[in-house]
């Protein structure tokens, strides 16, 4: 039975302006608008400008398309990275970067050009890339910031603007006059599709299916040569290969000199294979039958030489110790212009290294089988010719992995092509005097960085220890140029340091585009000669005279040249900016990408790693395991959670999860996450409800007065708030975003609040008991505000302005500290915690006995019941210590206590004894007891009287 009116008008009934329903959807632009009108950014940076720095350097997304859950969950990591060091006291600024070149745009505005394109100057399509990376720049700046990320959106940096084009070149230059850059014939992998050259970065492996053949090479030198046995004796070799369109580039076999090698003969014909693959190589080339009449060294087969299969051509023998003996014959076709040991073993030998196949994989000078075709489709009519000429000994089609071009997803070859390279190896003198390789330095530097997890140290040191010499070219438009003069006479780079600051100079001001729309003439300086053949003009000569022994590269830098130069192009330029980085944190791919050409590019800078930390997120899946794509339909798009249930519930969602393991999202788990952000948001509500009135300068309750219980809650949260800080030192969202999650729930909600409702509702507005409950619950508030704030950016800040009135309070929660532990509570001692721990467990006895009592009608609410506790022996003193404490925290109207044998504590519930309370309903054997209010009980009586109420309220 409720309360009369007369008497709930005395109750302190919960009372805030706070909203239940939060309408994040229509609520969270507008905060976005007034943090904007505000100034709350550069507030923030003002207010840190003295605090110690911390820097998390932006990995740049690409700039061609709109956010997906991968971009959220690195940028919102991101975000609570920079706001929980803000909030712990560091001066953390954030320059969100994107990667504006490169092909996956300039295939983009291909397609929007179609043939148009063949028309346009370079300089055309350049403009027309930058106006569509500027296009979805300026969607994604805008995605990002409805997702409550802050940083210096208006000038954020971009790889395409005329400072980091001249800082892109500055940083080739420097590894150019240090002797790191070479221009040479290399294998590398090459996209026929977008008909470049693409570094390993570039380079990604998914399924795809192949001919397998074995292919005869006859013998054409002395047979007893390799030996005597052989002599006199039709010999030849088998090969094995997956890729047949590289046979007509076949100038040598290779054998491994330490292996040992049988000569098998079957009906006349004799054919050499390694003997740990003759088993494998019999059975799938039809010589079963075939007996061996010969063992010899892998040694002997050097220099011999053999017939190509269909070309008129002798193909040598070779050594190579790369030969295995996993898979094939133990005899290896050799293609120097298609495969790296291929190259390296043609270089050894004095072979051609020249390729046949052009840019766009087509074949050039060959055979009219094959003539014109794709080097993919003539993979069949090259099988045909092998068996037309008697060479095929045996085929079957395999799945394999095999390296794809990772923008346009096609198949990559190898291909020998002349191209710009960092050499791996190149020597370096350090500061200290001591000396290394390139390679060496940087494994040195990212043992000395930290990796989160710290797999991946072992991961980026075995992909630097391993990868070729880095090839920095590309045969496109839409990029920074590799800005070098090239002699005409002897075909070497003009390596000038001071043409080379001029061209610096010239993109900081007109940008890269300058390369295109200058002439020589108009760069180089009048005079210019080349210091390897003295090609040039003669000085006193005009500029045009000397443009003619030079011409312009025209190649492309590597884009992930470009994205590695991001730490000198935005770190150490501005003072709150500082070089290195503190921190790097993107996806695991990246050891492979940014994470590495940031390290290979500082090292050649400034001979160092530029981040003291890498951390690693992991890939977004969907519930069944599957990578979100957008073939597959199976995405969850943040802006649209964003527009239907709020940024907050996106970020709430990358709190949920270990960033470090591949996450899984959906639309079931979004609402999930929305269910966890309602019940923290009424949480809030409760504590603002109760603290109407409450002014911490004037209420607030002195630890020493307060009751035990207020005193256990402040120490648990003092414990939760340790535990938060220490959580966000070490980026453990997930294990934050639990524990707030059960504290606001398990501790709070059904604890904590269910308990002391009632003296907050009942008690006098300024009796001390009530006061003390209410300090509790403003000083959690407080806390938990502050250190929700990073991750529920746009509710804290909600929060904080129905908070009550301090004179010291800022603005916004994100102008705050986190709060310090040794503010919430003092240290307590192990024995308060334990004697707690010991009286919750009565509670869940109490809770259960309760329970039963009323499923079996014999209560109706616990305020109903009477509590019996049989406690043994040993609890008697700590029952006796928090007498006082007992009937809040069971909520129930009266507790009594028996101190028996009993080993095990049970709770017995009987109906309450006396009279229901119409203001508090509790019951009590004293109510009516006061004349003047005949319904009430004691406590209420005393509580009326201290509120001065007259008796004829109630009357």
């Amino acid at each position: 039975m409720p309360a009369p009116p007369e008497l709930k008008a005395t109750l302190s009934l919960p009372q805030t302006g706070f909203p239940m329903k939060a309408n994040l959807p229509q609520s969270e632009p507008k905060r976005l608008a007034a943090w904007e009108q505000d100034g709350l950014y550069e507030q923030i940076r003002a207010v840190r400008q003295d605090a110690p720095s911390y820097v998390l350097h932006d990995g740049p997304p690409y700039a061609n398309g709109p956010l997906h859950l991968g971009h959220a969950l690195n940028k919102c990591l991101k975000d609570f990275v920079v706001k929980s060091k803000t909030m712990a006291g560091f001066n953390a600024p954030y320059v969100p970067g994107w990667d504006c070149h490169g092909l996956p745009i300039e295939i983009k505005v291909d397609e929007k050009l179609g043939r148009k394109k063949l028309e346009m100057e370079p300089i055309a399509v350049r403009r027309a890339c930058r106006a569509y990376a500027q296009k979805y720049l300026d969607l994604q700046r805008s995605q990002f910031q409805r997702l409550g990320v802050f940083g210096r959106w208006n000038r954020p940096y971009s790889t395409m603007t005329p400072e980091y084009e001249s800082k892109i070149i500055e940083t080739f230059f420097r590894f150019l006059e240090n002797g790191f850059v070479y221009k040479g014939l290399r294998p590398v992998f090459w996209c026929i599709h977008d008909r470049t050259a693409l570094a390993e970065a570039e380079v990604e492996y998914d399924t795809h299916t192949s001919p397998s053949i074995y292919v005869r090479y006859r013998l054409t030198s002395a047979p007893e040569a390799i030996d005597v046995r052989l002599s006199g004796k039709q010999v030849s070799t088998i090969i094995w290969t997956t890729t047949p369109w590289t046979l007509p580039a076949s100038l040598a076999v290779a054998f491994h000199p330490q292996f040992e090698y049988v000569a098998l003969e079957l009906e006349g014909n004799v054919y050499i294979v390694a003997e740990a693959l003759a088993a494998a190589t019999r059975a799938a080339t039809g010589l079963e039958n075939a007996r061996e009449i010969a063992r010899f060294p892998g040694s002997r087969m050097e220099r011999i030489t053999f017939a190509h299969p269909f070309l008129d051509r002798t193909v040598l023998g070779v050594l190579a110790t790369y030969v295995t003996a996993d898979q094939g014959t133990g005899a290896v076709h050799t293609a120097p212009s298609h495969g790296v040991d291929d190259f390296y073993t043609g270089d050894r030998y004095g072979l051609s290294q020249l390729s046949n196949v052009d840019d766009g994989g087509l074949f050039r000078q060959g055979l009219p089988e094959y003539e014109g075709l794709t080097v993919f489709k003539a993979n069949e009519p090259i099988i045909a010719l092998l068996a037309e000429r008697g060479a095929l000994m045996g085929r079957q089609d395999i799945t394999h992995s095999y390296p794809h071009c990772w923008r346009c997803h096609w198949p990559v070859i190898f291909r020998a092509t002349e191209q710009w390279f960092i050499g791996m190896e190149t020597p370096m003198t350090h500061a200290d005097g001591s000396a290394s390789t390139f390679r060496q330095r940087a494994l040195e530097e990212i043992g000395r960085v930290k990796w989160d997890p710290q797999w991946g140290q072992e991961r980026i040191a075995n992909m630097v220890s391993s990868r070729p010499d880095w090839c920095i070219s590309r045969q496109r438009i839409w990029g920074v140029p590799i800005a070098v003069f090239l002699c005409l006479k002897c075909r070497r780079p003009l390596n000038d340091p001071a043409v080379n600051q001029r061209i610096v100079a010239l993109f900081a001001a007109e940008g890269a585009d300058a390369w295109y729309v200058r002439d020589v003439a108009e760069i180089l300086p009048p005079g210019t000669t080349c210091p390897s053949c003295a090609a040039g003009q003669p000085a006193g000569e005009d500029a045009e005279a000397a443009a003619e022994g030079f011409r312009k590269e025209m190649d492309i830098l590597d884009v992930w040249f470009e994205s590695g130069a991001s730490q000198a192009a935005v770190l150490g330029v501005e003072e709150d900016l500082p070089w290195p980085a503190d921190l790097y944190i993107e996806g695991g791919d990246q050891h492979r990408g940014w994470f590495q050409s940031s390290l290979l590019c500082a090292i050649g800078e400034r001979d160092a790693a530029p981040y003291r930390m890498a951390a690693t997120c992991g890939w977004t899946l969907d519930e069944h395991g599957r990578a979100m794509s957008k073939s597959e339909g199976n995405g969850v798009d943040p802006v649209d959670i964003a527009q239907r249930l709020g940024a907050e519930i996106v970020r709430l969602w990358v709190a949920s999860v270990d960033f470090r393991e591949d996450v899984v999202a959906s639309e079931n788990l979004m609402q999930r996450v929305a269910e966890t952000y309602r019940k923290l948001r009424n949480t809030f509500r409760f504590l603002l409800s109760n603290l109407n009135g409450f002014r911490p300068d004037r209420d607030a309750v002195a630890w020493e007065q307060m009751p035990p219980f207020d005193r256990y809650m402040l120490a648990r949260t003092r414990e939760l708030t340790e535990k938060i800080l220490r959580w966000y030192e070490d980026f453990e969202f997930h294990r934050i975003y639990h524990a707030l999650n059960e504290f606001a729930v398990a501790e709070l909600s059904q604890l904590y609040i269910d308990a002391v409702k009632d003296r907050i509702y009942t008690f006098a507005p300024q009796n001390v008991a009530r006061r003390s409950a209410q300090t509790v619950l403003w000083t959690i508030a407080e806390a938990l505000v502050r250190l929700v704030a990073p991750l529920l950016s746009f509710t804290a800040d909600e929060i904080w302005q129905y908070m009550p009135e301090m004179s010291n309070r800022l603005p916004s929660v994100h102008l705050e500290l986190f709060p310090e532990p040794a503010s919430l509570a003092p240290a307590v001692d192990a024995e308060f915690m334990s004697d707690w721990a010991s009286l919750l467990l009565i509670r869940d006895e109490a809770l259960k006995s309760l329970e039963e009592a009323r499923k079996a009608k014999q209560i109706g609410k616990a305020l109903d019941a009477r509590l019996l506790l049989e406690v043994p022996t040993k609890m008697g003193a700590l029952l006796d210590r928090y007498q006082g404490s007992l009937k809040e925290l069971l909520n129930v109207s009266q507790v009594e206590v028996i101190v028996g044998p009993s080993p095990q504590v049970i709770a017995t519930t009987l109906p309450a004894d006396g009279t229901k309370c119409e203001r508090c309903w509790n019951y009590s054997v004293h109510t009516g007891d006061d004349w003047r209010w005949p319904t009430v009980c004691e406590r209420c009586s005393a509580a009326l009287d201290q509120m001065g109420v007259p008796p004829e309220v109630s009357a």
